[in-house]
């Protein structure tokens, strides 16, 4: 995305907005998570590497970031945390570098600004540049590897017609929808995501 703001942080600005708009208390796509629940989730995941491995590994690891998750919300005022979220991670962090950021936020701060935006009534699907697409489209994989444990999937771009394979053997199951959508399924949010599942 040479020479165009990153995703990662066009779509953290606009996430970090709506939250703005919307207030702490609103409902997301996160089962169990209100707008301040998510926010508290990017702030630690932003700021404390050490509560990171508990969101994937669990166990004892999610019992020590929801300890951290937990006290970052009692101790963090609203607008401080928004003022977090929008800054992102402290520049000394990898994470803040310009090639990790777009590398390991730009597919997290979309999904997540669709968490925001699809929890509330009347929300719509939004078009976003071919760019963005075309970049979104190469992080499907990474996601959709969790829901190819049983089989193979067939990934279909419904503006190119490409498609990306996860998985083997069968039952084989094809999923269609701009790239975003599908990103968006392979994350596990089905309920919103705007795909031809087969």
């Amino acid at each position: 995305m040479t020479g165009t703001p990153a995703l990662s942080r066009t779509e953290r600005a606009a996430l970090a907005d709506l939250l703005a708009d919307l207030g702490p208390d609103q409902p997301t796509c996160c089962e169990g998570w209100t707008t301040a629940d998510l926010a508290v989730h990017l702030v630690v995941r932003d700021r404390r590497p050490d509560a990171a491995p508990g969101a994937v590994l669990g166990g004892p690891f999610a019992r020590w970031t929801q300890h951290v998750s937990d006290r970052w919300r009692r101790g963090t005022p609203w607008p401080r945390l928004l003022d977090q979220v929008r800054s992102g991670p402290p520049a000394f962090l990898p994470t803040a570098w310009d090639p990790v950021d777009r590398l390991v936020n730009s597919a997290e701060m979309t999904i997540h600004h669709e968490d925001v935006r699809r929890a509330q009534p009347g929300w719509a699907p939004r078009e976003l540049s071919r760019e963005a697409q075309d970049f979104l489209w190469g992080q499907v994989p990474v996601l959709a590897r969790s829901r190819a444990r049983e089989g193979r999937l067939v990934l279909r771009r419904a503006d190119t017609g490409a498609t990306r394979t996860v998985g083997s053997g069968t039952p084989v199951t094809t999923v269609t929808g701009d790239p975003l959508e599908v990103l968006l399924w392979a994350s596990g949010r089905d309920a919103v995501a705007r795909v031809e599942v087969g």
